[in-house]
């Protein structure tokens, strides 16, 4: 992931600015704390796992 990408969506899980530069002019890079971010995709997942699931549920009982 892009810090700067995923700063929009959780904010606390990036340290830095976006296009940060130091006093002498070198990049000082964003941070991701990833640890941060994994709760919110496992639950995305879970979402989409059982939304799936009640789709195949509903085209099958179509089928017949």
């Amino acid at each position: 992931f892009l810090a700067h990408e995923v700063s929009s969506i959780v904010p606390v899980a990036v340290t830095g600015e976006k296009d940060a530069v130091d006093k002498d002019g070198n990049i000082e890079p964003q941070g991701i704390d990833y640890s941060k971010i994994v709760p919110l995709l496992t639950k995305s997942l879970q979402e989409a796992l059982a939304r799936i699931d009640t789709l195949e549920a509903e085209v099958a009982k179509l089928k017949g």
